[in-house]
């Protein structure tokens, strides 16, 4: 397998099932949007740029990924999902008053998909680079821990 394969789609030297994997980003946009609508997540007020606690969801469920040697790819859309969470209950839950289709309609506009998928694409390579850096070290430790324990 190429590195750029790897790393975009991650490897897994254990063979265990990647479908799994597959259901984090749905899951967490539930989760999020979830904690919003239950108030266990709440918007700063004002103009928000970045849902902190939809990201914050996301950066660690895509570092926790990527540590399991999950790809680049799966951190970005995990990322992702959880700020669209956060984007679905402003529009959808959060617009009382407005028609049902104005307020899907506002959710996915191509402007704000966008955004929040620039948003995603930064916050999800940092959280992969730092799982995969975790990953690195803990391997190195074991390592390390191994030799040792040779001699």
């Amino acid at each position: 397998m190429s590195l750029a394969r790897r790393v975009l789609l991650g490897s897994d030297p254990n063979g265990s099932p990647r479908r799994r994997r597959l259901l984090v980003p749905p899951l967490l946009f539930l989760v999020s949007l979830a904690a919003y609508a239950l108030g266990l997540f709440a918007h700063a007020g004002g103009v928000v740029f970045l849902a902190v606690d939809a990201a914050t969801l996301g950066v660690l469920a895509a570092a926790v990924l990527a540590y399991r040697r999950a790809g680049i790819a799966l951190a970005w859309g995990t990322v992702y999902g959880a700020l669209l969470g956060s984007n679905a209950d402003h529009y959808l839950l959060g617009l009382p008053g407005r028609p049902l289709g104005e307020r899907v309609a506002a959710l996915v506009e191509v402007d704000g998909l966008v955004f929040v998928g620039v948003e995603a694409l930064a916050l999800g390579t940092v959280a992969w680079i730092a799982g995969a850096v975790a990953r690195r070290a803990v391997d190195e430790l074991r390592d390390r821990r191994r030799d040792a324990s040779a001699e």
